[in-house]
C-alpha cells in the first residue's frame, strides 16, 4: 500500500483556508497513493483560550462531507485532525475517512497536553478498524509518548498506527524516538504526520516519519512543509514476528478491556 505524509502548516480558526489547502494537496497526489495523513487539528487549528467552540466542527458538517466526496472520487483514504463539537463538549479528534464508509473511524485524543486540558475533553477509548485487509488504529500527538496506547492498539490486532501530530519545539525529537520505540515494541508500522510552520504561539517541529515493525525509519521529512510518499511492505510484519512475538510472549497485561463492534471496529475502553 502506498501512503503519503502531508506535513503542512495550518491557520488557527481559518477552516476555509485549511480545508482548501488539504483539498489542493489531495488533488495533486500520486494516483497510486491510497492513504494520506494530515496533522493534528489540521482543519481547525489548535484550541486556544477564548477560541474553542468557535473553531469546532460537527462530524456531520459540510467540511467532512466535502472530504468524503473527495475520498470517493480519488479512491483514497484520508486521516485528518479537527476540533470536534459534540453538543456542549469539544474534543481533539482525528477521523479516518474511507471511500467505502465515509467516516470509518473517529478517535478522540485520550492523553491531553497540559495546555489543552482546560479547553477540550479527553476521549475515553481507543479505536481500530479494518480497511482493505489491514487493521488501522489512530493516535494523536502526546498519545505516542505513552507505551500503553500503542500496545493496546497492537493487542487489538492493529497492523498500522496513524499518528496525527502537532508537536512543537523544543520537543521535536521526543516523538521521533517514541514512535520508533512503539513500532519496535509492538512490531507494527507507524505513520506520523506532524505540523510545520508556526501558530498558536508555537513553532512546530515537522519531522514527520514512517517506522517499520523492526523499529527502523522508512521515510522522514525535515522541518518545512512537504510530503513523503511511502510504500508499506506488509510482509515486514510477518518477518518481524517470525522468531519472536512480543505480544504473545509478554507476561504483564494491560488495564482496560477490548470490545468488538458488529461493524468490525474494535475499541479499547479505559477502566
Amino acid at each position: 500500500m502506498q501512503i503519503e505524509l502531508a506535513q503542512l502548516a495550518s491557520r488557527e480558526g481559518d477552516v476555509e483556508h485549511n480545508l482548501a489547502q488539504a483539498l489542493t494537496w489531495i488533488d495533486s497526489r500520486d494516483p497510486a497513493t491510497r492513504l494520506v495523513i494530515f496533522p493534528e487539528t489540521h482543519l481547525t487549528g489548535f484550541a486556544e483560550p477564548g477560541h474553542v467552540e468557535d473553531r469546532a466542527l460537527a462530524i456531520a458538517g459540510p467540511e467532512l462531507t466535502t472530504l468524503i466526496d473527495v475520498s470517493r472520487r480519488k479512491d483514497m483514504a484520508i486521516a485528518i485532525g479537527l476540533l470536534e463539537r459534540d453538543r456542549d463538549r469539544v474534543f481533539n479528534t482525528t477521523v479516518l475517512i474511507t471511500p467505502e464508509e465515509g467516516v470509518a473511524l473517529r478517535y478522540r485524543k485520550t492523553h491531553l497536553w497540559p495546555d489543552e486540558r482546560d479547553l477540550v475533553c479527553p476521549g475515553d477509548r481507543l479505536v481500530s478498524g479494518v480497511w482493505r485487509g489491514r487493521r488501522i488504529g489512530l493516535l494523536i500527538c502526546y498519545d505516542i509518548e505513552f507505551p500503553e496506547t500503542a500496545r493496546a492498539l497492537a493487542a487489538m490486532g492493529t497492523d498500522l498506527i496513524l499518528v496525527t501530530n502537532g508537536n512543537m519545539d523544543p520537543y521535536g525529537r521526543v516523538h521521533r524516538q517514541a514512535a520508533l520505540a512503539r513500532a519496535q515494541d509492538n512490531q507494527v508500522f507507524i505513520a506520523m504526520t506532524n505540523r510545520a510552520g508556526s501558530g498558536a504561539g508555537l513553532t512546530f517541529a515537522g519531522e514527520s516519519a514512517v517506522m517499520d515493525p523492526h523499529g527502523e525509519l522508512v521515510a522522514e521529512l525535515g522541518r518545512d512543509q512537504g510530503s513523503a510518499p511511502v510504500w508499506l511492505d506488509f510482509t515486514r510484519l510477518d518477518r518481524a514476528r517470525r522468531d519472536y512475538h512480543y505480544l504473545a510472549d509478554r507476561r504483564l497485561q494491560l488495564a482496560g478491556r477490548a470490545e468488538d463492534a458488529p461493524d468490525g471496529r474494535r475499541y479499547w475502553f479505559f477502566d
